[in-house]
């Protein structure tokens, strides 16, 4: 596992998994070198409902073994939980 690496969502794109559907993947630009990562809710650390919005700031952890692929994503932008939730 290499260093903790910060970025960008840039998107999310639906993989019609799940039991709704709704599953999909995200992706993350890497802040230093531009690369993109692909990742899915179960990369994210966090409590409760695991989901993360375009624009958001992360941090997150690459694999040798899975190139272009994001682990251990962190939101590192808090949102308001009273907007989050409209």
């Amino acid at each position: 596992m290499s260093g903790a690496r910060e970025g960008i969502i840039v998107d999310r794109r639906p993989s019609g998994g799940g039991l709704t559907g709704s599953v999909g993947a995200y992706i993350v630009r890497d802040e230093d070198d531009g690369h993109h990562y692909t990742f899915d809710y179960t990369d994210i650390v966090t409590e409760g409902f695991r989901t993360i919005r375009t624009g958001e700031h992360v941090r997150f952890h690459t694999s040798a073994t899975s190139p272009g692929r994001a682990a251990f994503v962190i939101r590192l932008d808090q949102p308001d939980p009273a907007e989050f939730y409209r």
